[in-house]
């Protein structure tokens, strides 16, 4: 369990190729999360004319089927088979991603972002399933490692792709882009992904049915703070069904013979730790990033693909930190490893929540390193705490699970970080802009006047709200990594723990 990292040896050098394919497949479907993003005013300024609420759901209707499907989808992959699952979730990706290149309308569009989320959620599950069920015991931990790595470093890479592509091209440059690697991705999958053994346990549907409703009403209550703000109707019918779906899925599955993913499990200390400590993770690295772009545009002045690139050291911190780390998790085991990431995360956020439009980029770029050095640190042996937990038939579930407490922590930061920012601003606006119709965002001041000293205060405005939202989540980072540290078992645990539970 956790973030060792064994000597290279034959089993690695057999396994090498089968890291490399899945590690394509995670970065794509991971990476097109975040590239969408440098795309939106390209697209907003496009043919197509799409309206606020068009925008949103251009960005959100991947995410959320991504999300919301995916213990479900590892639960398919585990009944129907890993590498069919993974192959047709890349080709349904490819051909979501190529209706969007092509799309002659906004409703295009998103359905095509809709079909590619679909794909999503069958990919990721199945690609970290298959890596550690092709490798012994000993060999795990690397592949865990590497795959958690990626994840991270995927988020990164999209920023800095969307950057290129629409520098140099237009929205639909990223989109085409995409599909012919998608299919190089396929096909080396196809080629080195072995066929696993797989079980016959019945997935109910209705159970599947109430999991991603509930997970689509908590992420729409979730992506509605920052817009609405926390009391209003669109959040609270959010959460409310959410309680509701996901409080009958939990009774339904607590007496079901074949559960889709048991809530017993969250009883093992190491499911429960890992679960909310890689949603904490991904509250402060999608904090940062909800921020990071305008910040390095608006604040900064940089172009989309100078923003992009800036990012690149998060990058090597992600891949890195796991490695440098290595002696702390052998000495001191997990909870001391997670515990100095979380750490080290809090501080680059509580850094970053003091820079201004004059302060240099080194130190911009230190604060990024930290935040994503934390994340490179705690990520692998909670997600490694997880898989052990659980029996090796359930790996795709397991991966599902984390994957959901992963995208729930970035909608959660994006939330946190939003709602503050958008808060603050408005109330910082300079006198001329501070209107009934107020901008809410940079973007829509800077389409309202071009004098230079209110944009200067405009910008101004921005960092201050940034600050504060940076502060507040890394005190949500530090509040509730104190309970996954003290959640986090002292010694390794084994799947029979989930086996004891019936589960399945």
């Amino acid at each position: 369990m956790g973030i060792a990292v064994p000597d290279a040896g034959p089993a690695t050098r057999r396994t090498w190729p089968l890291s490399v394919a899945m590690c394509m497949c995670v970065a794509l479907v991971v990476g097109m999360v975040s590239a969408i993003n440098l795309a939106i005013p390209s697209l907003a300024a496009s043919e197509l004319h799409p309206g606020a609420t068009e925008l949103l759901w251009v960005v959100d209707g991947y995410v959320v089927v991504f999300a919301c499907l995916l213990v479900p989808a590892g639960a398919v992959a585990d009944r129907f088979g890993r590498k069919g699952t993974l192959l047709c979730g890349m080709a349904i990706f490819a051909g979501g991603t190529a209706v969007c290149a092509v799309a002659p309308t906004v409703a295009v569009l998103i359905c095509g972002r809709v079909i590619a989320g679909v794909g999503a959620a069958a990919t990721l599950p199945t690609t970290l399933a298959l890596l550690v069920g092709s490798v012994d015991a000993g060999q795990r931990p690397r592949q865990i490692a590497v795959w958690a790595s990626m994840t991270g470093v995927a988020a990164v890479l999209g920023n800095v792709g969307g950057g290129a592509a629409v520098q140099y091209g237009s929205w639909r440059a990223l989109f085409a882009a995409v599909v012919p690697l998608a299919l190089v991705a396929l096909a080396a999958a196809a080629r080195v992904a072995p066929r696993q053994p797989h079980h016959r346990r019945r997935i109910s549907v209705r159970s599947s049915l109430l999991f991603t409703g509930g997970c689509v009403a908590l992420l729409y209550g979730l992506a509605s703070v920052a817009a609405s703000g926390v009391a209003s109707a669109e959040v609270l019918a959010g959460l409310g069904a959410a309680a509701l779906f996901l409080g009958i899925w939990t009774v339904r599955e607590r007496h079901a013979e074949h559960p889709l993913l048991d809530p017993r499990l969250f009883t093992i200390p190491a499911v429960r730790a890992g679960t909310l400590g890689m949603a904490v993770v991904f509250i402060g690295m999608f904090g940062l990033m909800y921020v990071n772009g305008q910040y390095l545009q608006y604040a900064k002045g940089y172009s989309v693909l100078d923003a992009g690139l800036r990012l690149l050291p998060m990058a090597a911190a992600l891949w890195i930190a796991p490695r440098a780390t290595l002696p702390v998790f052998r000495r001191l085991g997990s909870p001391a490893t997670v515990g100095l990431g979380l750490t080290t995360l809090a501080a680059g956020l509580i850094g970053a929540s003091f820079v201004g439009p004059a302060t240099p980029y080194p130190w911009y770029a230190v604060c990024i390193v930290l935040i994503a050095g934390g994340c490179g640190t705690a990520t692998p042996p909670l997600s490694g705490g997880i898989m052990a937990a659980l029996p090796p038939d359930r790996a795709g579930t397991g991966s599902g699970l984390q994957s959901v407490a992963r995208e729930l922590g970035s909608a959660l930061g994006v939330a946190v970080v939003g709602s503050v920012l958008n808060a603050r601003f408005t109330a910082l606006l300079p006198p001329a802009l501070r209107t009934p119709d107020a901008p809410s965002t940079v973007a829509a001041a800077h389409q309202r006047t071009t004098d230079a000293a209110v944009l200067h205060d405009v910008a101004a405005a921005f960092t201050t709200a940034m600050s504060t939202g940076l502060r507040t989540a890394a005190a949500v980072v530090v509040v509730l990594g104190i309970a996954v540290v003290a959640w986090l078992p002292r010694t390794a645990v084994d799947n029979g723990e989930a086996t004891r539970l019936r589960v399945g």
